[in-house]
């Protein structure tokens, strides 16, 4: 099999050329094949260590990320549509209204009629929620303000820079 760089995926061993050493009982000693060169599959293990790190970050701040989000993004674009704001964060629109509606209860954001189209709802933070997401942005940008250890912080602007660009997320970095 070959990939789209046009360098050979290695497939499994034949039947009875296995390696005859069971796997270690260390984790990072596991072969993991073509996986090592699977963007889907690197960008996943990269986003639940980022998850690991924002968690010990946050610990013990009222805070959940996808909340937060929300929140952060509904704070700088007073007036938008749920629609839109599900569609630029990826959320099913059923989840979608599903969350605003907890947040909504929370008394964080305000459901108003738009005034151009009555029949489209506009998303606004309440004074409660701009101050719920004033007293907790610190605390959920901090995981971000020291890079992974693994990585400089130029590489890790560079990645950054990277994943905007596939991403299609704002500016790439310089």
């Amino acid at each position: 099999m070959t990939r789209p760089g046009g360098s050979r995926v290695t497939v499994l061993p034949a039947p009875g050329r296995e390696p005859q050493a069971p796997p270690a009982a260390d984790p990072s000693s596991l072969a993991l094949g073509a996986l090592e060169d699977s963007l889907g599959f690197l960008l996943r293990i990269a986003q639940l260590q980022a998850f690991e790190r924002f968690y010990a970050a946050v610990a013990g701040h009222d805070l959940r990320a996808g909340a937060f989000t929300i929140l952060w993004v509904i704070g700088l674009n007073p007036g938008v549509r749920q629609g839109v704001l599900a569609e630029r964060l990826m959320i099913k629109r059923a989840h979608m209204a599903k969350l605003i509606r907890a947040l909504e209860l929370a008394g964080l954001v305000a459901r108003t009629p738009s005034r151009e189209d009555r029949r489209a709802v506009e998303l606004r933070l309440t004074p409660a929620g701009r101050r719920h997401v004033e007293l907790r942005a610190a605390a959920f940008f901090a995981p971000d303000s020291a890079p992974p250890t693994s990585l400089s912080a130029a590489e890790t602007r560079t990645l950054i820079g990277l994943l905007r660009k596939l991403t299609g997320i704002g500016e790439e970095a310089p």
